[in-house]
């Protein structure tokens, strides 16, 4: 009984950052293509009969191009020291980086490249291991550090033409 109850307890210490099976509030999510700087990629974010959002696209180097992304507002979500992301996403193989804002005004992104099998999968990234990055820069500050996200990013920028898929079931924040 003990153990059922603290699985529980586990269990509803958890937040929801975004559950495609039970939020249809697509709202919060906006696509940014590499057209914001004159690129030719193509994202989209859809979600499929079974449930799941879809993140598709082509990515293409013209123009200097080479990049779209997906990203989510959140409430400012209170996190600490030991807090870690957790997404449950099937890929197609490729790399996509993990982003998260403190503030969405920041310039700065906290990042993370993430490969992916082709197979479902439970990914657990701590906050702490996630870098600064700007323009695909790394920056000479502080890993993660702050008490709190606003918002979270899917973005594929893997150097090459290539067209993606990316399934997304959940992201979860794990204190």
């Amino acid at each position: 009984m003990n153990a059922l109850f603290l699985t529980i307890a586990m269990l509803a210490s958890y937040t929801t950052l975004f559950d495609f099976t039970t939020d249809a509030n697509m709202d919060r999510w906006a696509v940014i293509n590499d057209g914001v700087m004159g690129g030719l990629s193509k994202g989209k974010l859809e979600v499929t009969t079974e449930g799941h959002g879809r993140f598709s696209g082509t990515v293409s180097l013209e123009n200097y191009g080479g990049f779209t992304s997906i990203r989510c507002a959140v409430a400012d979500i209170a996190v600490n020291e030991g807090s870690k992301i957790q997404l449950r996403i099937k890929g197609d193989g490729k790399d996509y980086q993990f982003r998260v804002k403190h503030k969405a005004r920041d310039y700065q992104s906290y990042i993370t490249t993430t490969p992916t099998t082709g197979e479902w999968e439970t990914i657990e990234i701590p906050l702490i291991e996630l870098y600064p990055s700007w323009r695909g820069q790394k920056l000479d500050m502080p890993n993660f550090d702050k008490s709190s996200i606003n918002e979270f990013t899917f973005l594929i920028a893997n150097k090459r033409n290539e067209t993606f898929e990316l399934l997304i079931d959940e992201v979860v924040l794990v204190p």
